[in-house]
């Protein structure tokens, strides 16, 4: 039976990158052997992220994102980036802001959550300084895992008889095998993954407590693999319990220790999100007059050499009252 497209949605492809395509260039680019990856956060940056990439973006919403990889993006002035929207909050939010972003796969944006609206994202989205395609969250996991499979679609029924669908690119045809309706969604695979995580040995095994989300999927799907952790440990360490790798060596291309590295986000075991860090920011991106959020930026990224900055900033006292709300201490007398 003769696959044919029943309907088809209008929307832009912005990855062009194909899983053969990526799967010839890892053969050729990256090594399987055991070398020292750790890298500062700048050189990783700047080496692995150039303009006009596709992003990647590890964690989930406010948790476990790896904000020491957006300041440095933004602080490096890198351009035109297409970037995978799914539940994606303050990080791609931060890069908007920094007018890094050209195209977006929207699946969860704009929404910061209990907080509110974006005012950055929606004035972008609006204005159509941004393009954006639509999907959904299911969507965007699928196209990942297709193309972590290497394959260059996944039939799916997500989205099917839904609007969304219409301004996708997906494509609907009956199954050649039982005759129902599918929708077919192209592959995902990104230039570039930043990802924070728990910890990592110098090789770039990686280990996430938690859920680690689609983190596996997107590794896999990446050309380039940049991964910030809250502690470097020994591989002696990583191979005592093996199971807790999600992440193999092979796929990474950098490691950077850096504790707080999910800041203002919510780091599962270590520390809370910082509620009024991402007020304020909020506050400054809804402003009208758009000098409010560049000044914001100014005082919280452009101001910095580093993160090392950042942090002695916002002081021991703020970071370790995120850690004691973690873990639902309580001081005496109460916070």
């Amino acid at each position: 039976m003769e696959m044919k497209i029943l309907k088809e949605g209008s929307g832009e492809i912005f990855c062009k990158n194909t899983p053969s395509e990526v799967r010839e260039w890892t053969r050729k680019n990256k090594t399987r052997a055991l070398i020292d990856k750790r890298m500062p956060i700048k050189e990783a940056i700047k080496k692995f992220v150039h303009n006009g990439d596709y992003l990647a973006i590890g964690g989930f919403g406010h948790i476990r994102i790896p904000m020491v990889s957006i300041y440095e993006i933004v602080r490096q002035h890198i351009k035109d980036l297409s970037v995978a929207g799914h539940t994606a909050v303050q990080d791609i939010d931060m890069l908007m802001a920094g007018g890094c972003v050209k195209n977006v796969d929207i699946a969860y944006v704009v929404g910061f959550e209990l907080r509110g609206l974006s005012g950055v994202q929606r004035r972008l989205f609006e204005s159509g300084e941004v393009k954006k395609t639509d999907y959904t969250n299911g969507a965007m996991a699928y196209r990942l895992r297709a193309g972590a499979q290497g394959i260059p679609f996944i039939p799916v029924k997500v989205m099917l008889g839904t609007d969304t669908m219409l301004h996708s690119p997906g494509k609907v045809v009956r199954c050649p095998f039982t005759g129902e309706k599918v929708l077919l969604l192209p592959s995902l695979n990104p230039d570039v993954l930043i990802m924070h995580a728990h910890r990592a040995d110098i090789y770039g095994n990686v280990q996430i407590d938690g859920h680690i989300v689609k983190d596996d999927l997107q590794a896999r799907a990446s050309k380039r693999v940049i991964v910030t952790v809250e502690e470097i440990i020994s591989d002696d360490l990583i191979r005592a319990d093996p199971g807790r790798t999600i992440i193999p060596f092979y796929m990474v291309d950098a490691v950077i220790e850096q504790p707080w590295g999910s800041h203002p986000g919510n780091m599962p075991y270590k520390y809370y999100f910082d509620h009024e860090f991402t007020e304020e920011y909020l506050a400054a991106g809804r402003d009208k007059d758009l000098k409010v959020i560049e000044r914001w930026l100014d005082d919280w990224v452009h101001s910095f050499e580093d993160f090392e900055e950042y942090l002695t900033k916002l002081g021991a006292k703020r970071l370790y009252r995120l850690k004691d709300d973690e873990f639902l201490r309580v001081k005496n007398g109460g916070r």
